[in-house]
Order: structure tokens, then sequence, then C-alpha cells
């Protein structure tokens, strides 16, 4: 049980660092997207979409540890801005996914919040 426990707090550093690129490069793409788009656009988003992926991973395996003693991540919340923008991302419209992704750099910068936390405990 305390080596889950470790594995969880070492993913949960790595998140916290990889957060930061993540919501910077968001905040790039919703440049993007908002008429600045570049060549690379489409592969700079799909690398986007990967990481939050990988952070969607790392949240749904550690969520007992980061709501342990007090609630940092409302699943469901969470998860309705993640659907959105999904939604966006497959109608591949460019407006709307700028306003879905303003959306979500909101709630990765709770969880990123939510890691250093938890982590630095």
């Amino acid at each position: 049980m305390e080596n889950k426990r470790e594995e969880e707090i070492e993913a949960l550093e790595v998140l916290v660092d990889f957060n930061e690129r993540l919501i910077k490069n968001m905040t790039i793409i919703v440049k993007e997207l908002s008429g600045k788009r570049l060549d690379d656009t489409d592969k700079f988003l799909r690398s986007i979409v990967d990481a939050i992926n990988w952070e969607i991973q790392v949240m749904n395996g550690t969520m007992e540890l980061l709501n342990e003693d007090k609630e940092r991540i409302n699943k469901e919340s969470f998860n309705s801005v993640i659907v959105s923008l999904g939604g966006a991302i497959a109608e591949k419209n460019d407006k709307k996914m700028a306003e879905e992704f303003e959306k979500a750099i909101h709630v990765f910068e709770q969880l990123g919040e939510a890691a250093k936390e938890v982590v630095s405990k």
C-alpha cells in the first residue's frame, strides 16, 4: 500500500513539472486558434492533446490521493470541461477550440496546484 502511495507521489511530481509546460503551450495554442495559425498548428495541437491525455491518466490514477483530506479536484466539473474541449476539437472549429482551451487552462491550473499541494505535504 505504501509503495502505491510513493508511486502516486512520484507521478504527481512529474505532473507538476509537465503541467507548467502544458499550460504555457495551451496559452500559445489559444493564440494560434484565434487567428494566428502557423504551418505547424495542427501538429502542435496534437501534441497538446497527447499531453492533456497523459495528465488525465495521471489524475485518474491518483485521484484518491489528490482528494485525500479535502476535495482539490472535482472530477465531474473537470470532465465536463474536457468533454466540451473534445467536442470542439472533433468539430475542427478554431474559434470554438480556442474558447474551450481557455476553460481547460483553468482546470489544468487547478490540477497543477492540487498536485503541488499534495507532493509538498
